[in-house]
């Protein structure tokens, strides 16, 4: 059996939980799905001021389904990953158009959106609808993985992870949602991957790798590829330069034509046009529309 982290866990959640928009009670299905998109391997901070402005801007999916791809992406501005600005966009068309502009609440309604999947849609379920079902992101599987399996580290994610957080959750639906909430919350804040505050934790006294003696057993995480000079950060300098230009439009050869490596650049632009997020219109490139 699993240790019983329920009710330390939310009696700490319940004093030291961040202050976030997304869970002002009634901040409603729409908000939530568009901050899980934009909280994917981004800070808490970047995304803040950009929500406020997609919410602002497109305040149910209907609004954002009517406006053109381009003003999403232009809109994603620096939250990287741009793709997503797309997937979120046709996702909207999909809740305008299969679900009559509601959000749905049914996981596998949810999981057939363009963009979202176990996490985002359980995440959305969860957290705008307060159903009952375990939500696992990097967080909540470094928690699992030292409180419960004495490891330091979590191995490569898999569906075993969602099977691991559903035997830990309480059994009232509301306590499962501030369960769920709180483990990220607390891997977040204390159990980090690379310096977690033991002397901090709430479930310490109940934690299989503190109590192993804090074994080194290794960690498999994929490596994220550097990002300075990368095909990346070349793709990046490309969209800004057309989210600046008048119109969002520009000559071909003058999208990010600073670039020290013009190869690259050439590789990047074509990689953007292979994934819609830009277009080649007679010798110009510019957003997708």
């Amino acid at each position: 059996m699993p240790p019983d982290l329920a009710a330390p866990l939310l009696a700490w959640y319940r004093t030291a939980a961040r202050d976030l928009p997304w869970r002002a009670p009634g901040y409603g299905a729409w908000g939530v799905l568009v901050s899980e998109f934009m909280l994917q391997q981004t800070p808490v901070t970047r995304v803040i001021p950009r929500l406020a402005e997609w919410l602002t801007a497109w305040p149910e999916p209907a609004d954002l389904a009517a406006a053109p791809p381009a003003d999403a992406v232009r809109r994603w501005a620096n939250l990287g990953y741009p793709r997503r600005a797309l997937w979120l966009h046709r996702a909207a068309v999909e809740i305008r158009d299969r679900h009559g502009g509601v959000v749905p609440r049914d996981v596998d309604a949810l999981l057939a959106l363009t963009g979202i999947g176990d996490y985002t849609a359980r995440a959305v379920a969860v957290f705008a609808y307060g159903d009952r079902h375990p939500v696992v992101d990097t967080n909540t599987r470094r928690v699992i993985a030292r409180a419960v399996e004495g490891r330091s580290q979590p191995g490569p994610a898999s569906r075993r992870d969602l099977d691991a957080m559903a035997a830990l959750l309480p059994a009232a639906d509301a306590d499962a949602a501030s369960f769920n909430a709180a483990t990220m919350e607390l891997g977040a804040l204390v159990c980090t991957a690379r310096a977690p505050r033991c002397e901090a934790c709430p479930i310490a006294h109940l934690c299989a790798w503190r109590a192993a003696g804090y074994p080194d057993t290794g960690d498999e995480r994929r490596r994220q590829a550097r990002y300075e000079g990368s095909d990346r950060q070349a793709r990046g300098a490309v969209l800004r330069a057309l989210r600046e230009a008048p119109g969002h439009a520009l000559p071909a050869v003058a999208a990010a034509s600073d670039w020290p490596d013009p190869r690259q650049r050439d590789r990047a632009i074509d990689s953007l046009i292979a994934d819609g997020l830009a277009e080649a219109i007679g010798g110009e490139l510019r957003l997708p529309r």
